[in-house]
């Protein structure tokens, strides 16, 4: 009998970017969008998360239910209990993947910020965007290209009383090279 081939684990990036791409501004998210905030639980809650130093000072704790993964070039850090520090994308990426592979779970979350998608694009699958319909100014940005990227599913997010602006869900893949 054959050992069934590992199970690929997806890089998935989970963002929140405005139609000017603005992401952020002077560490901190340019709105209040409670739906996003459960769609973004949604999208990462049981799998690793890998984020850069300045995103894991700005939510200050550890996100419970998930692996916490810190990528950053300082190398004197304090993060909160439960938190994993790595200097180099690929260590992170391969604590991440042993973390899914732990948890049976198949993708990796990404969440910010500019930065950390930079350095870890050339590994993404697939984007699961929040599109903010606004244009706040900012310090952070996050943009698309549509020749790396196919639209796969888009949603409305509805907006409530607890949402600054609307929004839609948009997924892309990337695509075939």
């Amino acid at each position: 009998m054959t050992a069934a081939a590992p199970r690929r684990v997806r890089v998935t990036f989970v963002v929140a970017a405005a139609e000017n791409g603005v992401i952020g501004r002077e560490g901190v998210l340019p709105w209040r969008l409670s739906s996003d905030l459960k769609y973004f639980r949604r999208m990462t809650m049981g799998r690793p998360i890998i984020m850069g130093r300045k995103t894991m000072d700005s939510i200050g704790k550890a996100l419970e239910g998930r692996d916490n993964i810190v990528l950053t070039r300082q190398t004197a850090v304090t993060v909160p209990t439960g938190v994993h520090v790595v200097h180099e994308p690929d260590a992170a990426l391969a604590l991440a993947r042993r973390f899914a592979e732990a948890r049976g779970a198949d993708e990796i979350a990404v969440i910010g910020g500019a930065e950390i998608y930079r350095l870890l694009l050339p590994d993404c699958d697939r984007i699961y965007l929040t599109r903010v319909h606004a244009a706040p100014e900012g310090d952070a940005t996050f943009e698309v290209d549509p020749a790396l990227w196919v639209e796969v599913e888009r949603a409305p997010m509805p907006r409530t009383e607890r949402d600054s602006y609307d929004a839609t869900f948009i997924t892309y893949d990337r695509r075939p090279a």
